[in-house]
């Protein structure tokens, strides 16, 4: 609990794509393997595992005697049924000696060891996939050291081996990499992919948190001793307003300071944004996340950064200078975090959800704005210290204002299950069950708010004021507002909802039942075959890369293909493919490989997400979903691509222009 803060960074750092591989100089290597089969009978091999050790290493015996420490030579569960060990020797002979480290007598090899496999296959020969899982130590550590190996059979019987679990596949990169697809020379100079100003509205929602972590009980108190203290501590009043008004400013340069790191993680993985929105486990735990956060809300524990975070920078606070100044900020940031931590964790994953580079600047933007609302009442009440008196009295209400907040961390967890639960296709969170218990969470908070309830640590509700009644108004009407979600009528379309809940067609009511009015898929997930389909029927093609988790993707489509001309000028005039860009279902075996882009940096193609990800990233050079393009059937680009966006007269423009270079084309 108490390191949740920096859990939630680290995050940011293992959230790389699960299945990419990496580079094999990112990671320290103290065993370099070579894989070679041979031949010794029917269905009978001898693979060979030959290892150069690094000086002043060794590596544990397969003969070790002890199951968990000796060295082995595993498969995939696939290959397991394929194919069996019948013996595991080692070349040369493994020495045997007394080891510090371990405290017993080892068998181990120094400089080079070959490990020879006779295996059997149980049927007809084909691809192995598997570990040498092994131990090495020198005189300060010993740890394991795993390195995965494919052997390839081809047509005659024979087995080719090579690092990692994939081929490279040449035609199969091919196929991702489309040459015809210019970017430099669409056929009408039309569309483009702006900045959509979208770290200004990030900037609004900081605030806004800013402006709810100051009305929690870890906060508003600390304003009036806080601005008391600079006021009579100083020499002067002039002296008193500029400490307060430095203390407001460090406050929020601290905030910004925090989104630093992921700028950095960002330059060393682009789709790491990306996937930390889409990624399913990356998503449960965000949902953990979430739900401890509501459960600390409504009282049930507390959670802090340790106590000695606190008490370093308290002890730094008492210089009588700028630093001193800057100490107390921080104090201010670390034990006020119980109440700001959640609304931290929001702006972090509201922010991933951008999917692409711009996702740093967007965190910067919210933790700016959050830094904002939060410091600036400090220097605006030294200013002006008459201000002070007219600040509410801290009471109950500030432990009012932490349930209500749990209540909407409990909605923003089911949104992180729901992420999840549509990139595996879990089916357990449809769009009706999703507000199901949106409703109940929304009646609750009401019933909580006019004080027909109360949690152990509350205090009565003697008077309804006017404040209370306004609220509880506002989250009963939000709460009228999603019932009709339920239902399976035209009132089942909730604009404000769009990209937060479900799609429409992930339903009770099934695909179509709830969908009416919104553009079909002619195609998921299947470009070769929207190819074959446009040719047949004589159309230019729209691709729609898309994302399960995508809000902006959910806004597009229930919001702005709904339109009758938009929604007609794309099914009368394209051929529309989806390309699910998180989708988690993995791809035939056959068909997975590893793709080596032109930088020399390799990724594992294995699942359907993997292939249209990497698809739209090395022809259009873009990682953000919605990304849409219009190509004829012969992969010549109409315009250029574009991306969200939300103007209905913009994007049926755009759609016209890709009409227009279609007939181009056609004449020519």
């Amino acid at each position: 609990m108490k390191n949740v803060l920096t859990l939630m960074a680290a995050l940011f750092l293992l959230a790389r794509p699960m299945a990419q591989a990496q580079d094999a100089d990112s990671i320290p290597k103290h065993l370099n393997w070579e894989f070679k089969a041979e031949k010794k009978g029917e269905k009978e091999y001898t693979l060979h595992f030959t290892g150069k050790i690094d000086a002043g290493w060794k590596i544990l015996s397969v003969a070790m005697g002890d199951d968990e420490l000796n060295t082995r030579i595993v498969f995939d569960s696939l290959a397991n049924t394929r194919a069996k060990i019948v013996t595991l020797t080692e070349n040369p002979a493994p020495q045997e000696g007394y080891d510090s480290l371990l405290e017993s007598s080892v068998k181990y090899h120094q400089n080079d060891v070959e490990i020879l496999a006779t295996i059997r296959f149980n049927d007809s020969v084909k691809d192995l996939r598997g570990t040498v899982s092994a131990w090495i130590a020198d005189n300060a550590e010993v740890f394991q050291e795993d390195a995965q190996f494919t052997f390839s059979a081809d047509a005659s019987g024979n087995l080719t081996g090579e690092q990692g679990w994939f081929k490279t596949n040449t035609a199969a990169a091919n196929e991702l990499k489309r040459p015809a697809i210019d970017m430099q020379n669409p056929v009408v100079k039309a569309g483009g992919i702006l900045g959509d100003g979208n770290a200004w509205l990030m900037f609004v929602f900081g605030l806004i948190g800013g402006l709810v972590a100051l009305f929690t009980p870890c906060v508003f108190p600390m304003i009036p001793l806080t601005v008391s203290f600079f006021t009579k501590s100083a020499q002067d009043k002039k002296k008193g307003v500029f400490n307060a008004s430095m203390y407001g400013f460090f406050i929020f340069l601290i905030y910004v300071l925090f989104s630093l790191p992921f700028h950095a993680v960002g330059l060393v993985d682009s789709a790491i944004f990306n996937n930390i929105s889409t990624n399913v486990w990356m998503n449960l735990i965000f949902f953990t996340i979430f739900v401890v956060f509501a459960l600390s809300f409504f009282g049930l524990f507390e959670i802090t950064l340790p106590s000695s975070f606190a008490s370093k920078a308290d002890s730094k606070a008492n210089r009588g200078n700028l630093i001193g100044i800057f100490f107390m900020a921080l104090t201010l940031v670390i034990v006020s975090f119980s109440c700001t931590g959640p609304l931290l964790g929001s702006l972090l994953s509201g922010a991933s959800v951008s999917g692409d580079g711009q996702a740093p600047i967007l965190l910067t933007a919210g933790m700016a704005g959050f830094g904002v609302s939060l410091g600036l009442p400090f220097a605006l009440f030294a200013m002006f210290p008459g201000w002070l008196s007219s600040l509410p009295k801290s009471g109950g209400w500030l432990g009012s204002v932490k349930v209500v907040l749990g209540f909407v961390e409990l909605a923003l967890a089911i949104k992180f299950l729901s992420n999840a639960d549509l990139v595996t296709h879990w089916g357990i969170l449809h769009r009706e069950t999703f507000f199901l218990i949106w409703i109940i969470i929304g009646i609750l908070t009401t019933l909580y708010i006019f004080g027909v309830y109360r949690f152990p640590h509350d205090s009565p509700v003697k008077k309804l004021t006017p404040v209370r009644i306004v609220f509880g108004l506002l989250f009963g009407l939000f709460t009228l507002y999603l019932i009709p979600g339920l239902t399976n009528t035209k009132y089942s379309r909730l604009k404000l909802m769009s990209g937060i809940a479900p799609p429409l067609s992930y339903s009770w009511y099934g695909k179509d039942a709830a969908n009416k009015g919104a553009v079909e898929p002619d195609v998921i997930n299947d470009y070769e075959k929207a190819l074959a389909l446009a040719k047949e029927q004589n159309k230019p093609i729209l691709i729609d890369f898309t994302g399960w988790a995508c809000v902006n993707c959910r806004n597009m489509e229930e919001n702005v293909w709904t339109d009758p001309e938009v929604h007609a000028l794309i099914k009368d005039n394209y051929i529309l493919v989806s390309l699910y860009t998180d989708d988690r279902k993995k791809l035939p075996e056959d068909q997975q490989f590893k793709y080596v882009g032109p930088n020399g940096k390799s990724k594992d193609i294995v699942t359907i997400g993997d292939k249209y990800a990497t698809m739209q990233t090395v022809n259009f050079s873009n990682q953000s979903q919605p990304l849409y393009a219009l190509i004829t059937y012969d992969e010549q680009l109409l315009t250029l691509p574009v991306g969200y966006t939300p103007s209905i007269v913009e994007y049926a423009n755009w759609l016209k222009a890709g009409i227009e270079g279609w007939n181009k084309v056609k004449k020519q």
